[in-house]
């Protein structure tokens, strides 16, 4: 079966099995198949296979398929508590909840009734956009998934700047990820540890008498309030043109100083999707910076992140993550993605306008992974 294949048959089998409640699945390199539940339901792989076309004389040996878990019905109201296990909707890897953000997301799709153009401080024109709230998530991956997310250019991590007077040097928390609340597939396991990831035990427990049952220690409440400046989710932008939707999410990540100068630095996540059937891909990127200091940077290039992913209805979806600074306390970002249909013809996708905000009276460096 090919990775295409499976990945439709996957689909359509989770979307089975969140309704009956059946159980998940994976490899295991044990012997047979486990019994299965009542009624000898069907059973559904968490993990995709290779991207590669798979025969009886390159198949993995010993390869079956263990329960690690019964899917929960999504929540239609109210938020995922800390220690939820889900499966990501879109990006197909297991992982758990380590707290919620309430976040504004500028959805320009939804037209208000008095919206007009107005210039904004960048000097281009633009919807006045209302932001409505929306919960996210800080989560942590599977070690054992990051294999298998061939749609983000990235396993995603969480970027800092380092502590020491390198002002471009920058490191990463592997495995930590935001998710929305509409893009967690909830499920429950009696694993004590059923997550892989090296921060796992040092930020969660098991309780068997709560529900679900992995609670916060000490180190990630403690963690959580003295990284709170970096790791905040606040703004959620999102711009649907031609039916492919661009949303993008920035994080401040500090100050720097640099040859007599403050040096400010921004993360922003990219996720790109397609809701036609379409196959489009990304052929380059134009984007548009201004800072307060009165600059404005023109960069154009091919693809993003040294590839040019291709959308489609088998693979909709791409994400990954880059950086910007500025030599001024806030700017502005805006620009376009020029894409490429089968026929060869091209249209460019509108990248929604996004401030770049500095938490001026942050002066403390962040602190990563020091308690």
């Amino acid at each position: 079966m090919s990775g295409c294949a499976a990945r439709r048959y996957v689909a359509a089998a989770l979307s089975r099995c969140r309704a009956r409640g059946l159980p998940l699945w994976e490899p295991s390199p044990a012997r047979g198949l486990r019994p299965l539940g009542a009624g000898g339901a069907a059973a559904v792989p968490l993990l995709l296979p290779p991207r590669r076309h798979l025969s009886s004389r390159n198949r993995p040996e010993g390869k079956v398929l263990e329960t690690v878990g019964v899917f929960e019905a999504p929540k239609q109201h109210g938020k995922y508590e800390t220690g939820q296990l889900f499966l990501h909707s879109v990006f197909g890897y297991r992982g758990i909840v380590l707290f919620p953000w309430q976040a504004r997301l500028y959805d320009r799709d939804v037209a208000s009734p008095v919206a007009e153009k107005s210039e904004n401080a960048a000097g281009h024109g633009s919807k006045e956009v209302k932001g409505k709230t929306h919960t996210y998530y800080q989560v942590l991956i599977d070690a054992r998934d990051c294999p298998h997310i061939s749609q983000r250019s990235q396993t995603e991590a969480v970027t800092f700047l380092a502590n020491h007077d390198d002002s471009r040097a920058l490191y990463a928390i592997p495995g930590l990820d935001y998710v929305s609340h509409e893009d967690i597939l909830p499920y429950s396991s009696t694993d004590q540890v059923p997550i892989q990831h090296e921060l796992f035990e040092r930020f969660l427990m098991y309780d068997q008498t709560k529900v679900p049952p992995f609670v916060a220690r000490d180190t990630l409440c403690a963690w959580q309030e003295k990284n709170h400046p970096w790791l905040e989710l606040s703004d959620v932008h999102r711009e649907t043109t031609e039916n492919i939707r661009v949303t993008v999410i920035p994080f401040y990540m500090g100050m720097r100083e640099a040859q007599n100068s403050h040096v400010y630095w921004w993360r922003y996540c990219i996720r790109l999707e397609n809701l036609d059937s379409e196959v489009v891909q990304l052929r380059e990127r134009h984007w548009r910076i201004f800072s307060l200091s009165g600059t404005l940077e023109t960069v154009r290039g091919r693809g993003v992140v040294g590839r040019e992913p291709v959308l489609s209805k088998e693979q909709p979806a791409f994400q990954y993550s880059s950086h910007v600074s500025l030599q001024a306390s806030s700017g502005h970002m805006w620009g376009t993605f020029r894409f490429e249909r089968p026929d060869g013809s091209h249209f460019d996708v509108r990248i929604p306008p996004f401030s770049l905000e500095s938490n001026k009276d942050e002066k403390t460096p962040p602190s990563g992974l020091h308690w």
